[in-house]
């Protein structure tokens, strides 16, 4: 049914300039500062000494984080990157975490305007004798009303609620990200340790070989009686030991190939990575300046919108000091018959609350309010120190991993010359054994020695590439923040 309703109330016209008056009144939340953070000198182990590019710190979330895992040029690495955005159930959690956000903050906006609704039915009433002098009576009612409640923002009441629940839904909106960053970072480091055991499986698999051959040559030495069968006897627990050693990394390589799958929304059992062992990585990354980290990072950005939201709602815990005006009205028909509802002296309205106040000044409460803008002030505090402890994190967390990068390159090079240096030893015991100078233990000594240089070097290349992983998610994902990367 529809109602076309016209109904004039009086002094309205008064009533809104009253109403737009007193909404002017200003928020009472404190000015928003965003309180200063220890980034204003370069980082301590980076070569940035030029602070032309020093700008005041702004969080730039909005800013996409870009396809940062592209400067692996790894073809396998950007397949799983996809499949893990696509498919990853904590992603598409945080998504709904930020969808939810959005709606409260729509629901939050909507206080703006005014409520309405409309309805049709009978009541029935019954009037005491008392009241009226006449006799006890029942009557039936039949209404058609329109219904409109509309708050007016005093002291700000209602601006600083959407204030609030803006930051919430910027603040989800980062977490997202943050997760997204996460899980793009999980991928990455999953994949290069995964490698990592690949080329350590390999090199053990080379040393098989080679246990297989001493062992081989050891018993047609102990059957010509040229060596004890004591030395026969180390070949075959050399080889035992190092076939025990590669099940043990098969076993690992197992293990991180399933949580891989997870990350990539599968089931362990349908994925499957080729062996692939992980290579020497060369990779120069700009870090730019410790204020450009507030801009990139999304966890910071975090921070800063959770200080902005409890900012925000101080002052709504202050507007509960002063009055609040709700305006109501009603207006439509009423009968005592349902045909005669809709004829013109059936027309009916009511200008402000059935029962109530339009305007309501708290005078006692117990100290409610007094606790809630306590509450509000130390909310705010707790998000003020988080964000500064945020801060430092993040710039913890890049200097950590800039330290591993020098520091893990100086490592290689030093590996890298101690496998030279027992892969001579391992040559000259060989010799010397075969030539009786020296018994099997020197040659068993020299191979593991080899055995564990190698290793450590493949384990040294593989956290190179984790360090790398981790310095440019410690970076935010990306280093352009001068124009737009995809997504």
């Amino acid at each position: 049914m529809n109602l076309a309703v016209s109904i004039r109330w009086p002094h309205l016209s008064m009533g809104a300039l009253t109403v737009a008056m007193l909404s002017a009144c200003h928020s009472l939340a404190p000015d928003y500062v965003v309180p200063a953070t220890p980034t204003q000198a370069p980082y301590k182990e980076s070569n940035v000494d030029d602070p032309a590019g020093w700008k005041t710190a702004q969080p730039a979330d909005q800013y996409p984080r870009g396809q940062w895992w592209k400067v692996f040029a790894d073809s396998t690495l950007d397949d799983l990157q996809a499949k893990a955005m696509a498919a990853n159930q904590g992603l598409k959690q945080a998504f709904a975490r930020l969808q939810e956000a959005r709606a409260y903050h729509q629901g939050t906006e909507a206080r703006r305007l005014p409520s309405v609704s409309s309805g049709i039915g009978p009541s029935r009433e019954l009037t005491s004798q008392s009241s009226s002098g006449d006799a006890q009576s029942a009557a039936t009612y039949w209404r058609a009303q329109l219904n409109v409640a509309y708050e007016a923002d005093l002291f700000g009441r209602v601006s600083d609620a959407i204030k609030a629940s803006a930051a919430d839904e910027q603040r989800s909106a980062a977490l997202y990200h943050s997760v997204l960053l996460a899980l793009q970072a999980d991928v990455a480091a999953n994949y290069y340790q995964l490698r990592t055991l690949d080329a350590q499986i390999g090199i053990y698999r080379d040393t098989l070989k080679l246990r297989e051959d001493a062992l081989a040559y050891a018993t047609k030495r102990k059957d010509s009686g040229q060596v004890s069968e004591m030395d026969w006897m180390r070949a075959q627990t050399e080889l035992a030991s190092t076939r025990a050693g590669e099940l043990a990394l098969v076993r690992a390589r197992a293990a991180r190939e399933h949580n891989l799958a997870v990350l990539l929304g599968q089931a362990p059992s349908s994925f499957e990575l080729p062996f692939m062992p992980v290579q020497a990585l060369a990779l120069e990354i700009p870090v730019g300046v410790p204020s450009a980290l507030l801009e990139r990072r999304p966890d910071v950005a975090a921070a800063e919108r959770a200080m902005a939201a409890a900012n925000a709602r101080i002052g709504v815990a202050k507007a509960a000091y002063f009055p609040s005006l709700t305006l109501t009205g009603t207006a439509g028909y009423e009968g005592n018959t349902l045909g005669e509802l809709f004829q013109g002296s059936s027309k009916a309205f009511l200008l402000g609350p059935l029962t109530g106040t339009v305007l309501n000044l708290p005078l006692f409460d117990g100290g409610k309010r007094d606790a809630d803008l306590a509450n509000a002030r130390a909310a705010y505090d707790e998000q003020a120190a988080n964000y500064q402890q945020t801060v430092l994190d993040a710039l913890r967390e890049v200097e950590d991993n800039l330290a591993n990068i020098r520091l893990l390159h100086q490592q290689v090079q030093a590996q890298t010359q101690a496998i030279e240096a027992a892969k001579g030893t391992s040559r000259i015991a060989q010799a010397q054994y075969q030539e009786g100078a020296s018994d099997y233990l020197s040659v068993i000594d020299a191979d593991r020695t080899t055995l564990h240089t190698k290793q450590a070097l493949a384990e040294l290349q593989g956290e190179q590439s984790i360090a790398t992983v981790r310095l440019i998610t410690a970076l935010g994902g990306g280093w352009a923040t001068s124009a737009a990367i995809e997504p």
